[in-house]
């Protein structure tokens, strides 16, 4: 199935969480202020249900009642992003099916992970998603969450498929990044880096867009950075790193960088520090430490 792309895949596109109530449920109350900071703030999109939104130990129903909740908050101001975090070929295809009825525009779908695949393999696997997607398709490079690294000639040669948008590259590899930004992708094939300490670096080689979890915490850095890097102000551009760099000190708390910045929209009284997983939720010495650390935010 190939889908017309109604939006431009560029801009500061949180990767929003997911606040989890005490029993582990889904606290809509909670996404809804969540959605309304971000979209209030002038994000161009959000990428739901990925990593920062623990969209793995999502139910694909659960999926589906979060992006509705995301569209009403979104009203038309900011495209939506929707990922099929699945190990497989089959249950991505099964979970965009049912997640069709909520008109995402643009899906998302990750390498194959828990065994080992050979770049043929991950070739296969996104061109299959790609032709029956109802949206155009994102690919989503995060080997240290997959293991199964994308290499440039495997991005490049699905760039040529009719209804993939573009890449979110979360490798941390800005070698490769740099040289498929800077190389002959298709016109219209957006690079999108995943990676907020490149975020200064990617903007200035002309990268069409950030996914970021630590917009959840405090979205004003990307969008500075990004409408500096509009208006050519590298200078600019340079400071909003410095201060996207302070505030990434908050992932140190934990080895899980999920956990402190879902503590930290519960210190702004927008969200929740529980995680799906209860042990990983920050405990009181932990968010002492995320309160000291966001005062000068």
């Amino acid at each position: 199935m190939s889908a017309a792309k109604k939006h431009e895949l560029k801009g500061i596109i949180p990767a929003i969480v997911t606040p989890m109530d005490e029993e582990g449920a889904v606290d809509h109350e909670l996404l809804e202020k969540q959605a309304a900071y971000l979209s209030d703030a002038g994000v161009h999109g959000f990428f739901i249900c990925g990593t920062a939104g623990e969209g793995a130990y999502l139910s694909t129903g659960e999926k589906r009642e979060v992006i509705k909740t995301v569209r009403s908050v979104a009203s038309g101001r900011q495209f939506l992003c929707a990922a099929c975090i699945r190990p497989s070929t089959n249950m991505v295809l099964e979970e965009m099916k049912s997640l069709e009825k909520t008109d995402p525009d643009f899906v998302v779908a990750v390498t194959p992970f828990y065994l080992s695949m050979r770049q043929e393999d991950i070739v296969e696997h996104f061109r299959t998603v790609a032709r029956a997607a109802p949206a155009p398709l994102i690919l989503y490079n995060i080997p240290c969450n997959t293991h199964n690294p994308m290499n440039l000639d495997t991005i490049l040669e699905l760039a040529d498929e009719d209804n993939v948008a573009g890449v979110k590259d979360s490798s941390g590899d800005f070698a490769q990044f740099s040289r498929g930004l800077l190389g002959e992708s298709p016109d219209g094939f957006s690079w999108i880096q995943g990676e907020e300490y490149l975020a200064a670096a990617s903007v200035m080689l002309g990268c069409n867009g950030m996914v970021s979890g630590l917009s959840n915490v405090r979205a004003e850095p990307l969008m500075d950075l990004w409408l500096a890097a509009q208006e050519g102000d590298w200078d600019a551009v340079k400071e909003c790193q410095v201060r996207i760099n302070h505030l990434h000190e908050i992932t140190r708390i934990r080895e899980n960088p999920v956990a402190p910045i879902k503590a930290a929209t519960e210190l702004a009284g927008r969200g929740s520090r529980r995680m799906r997983h209860r042990s990983q939720s920050l405990g009181d010495s932990d968010m002492a430490r995320l309160r000291e650390l966001l005062m000068d935010f």
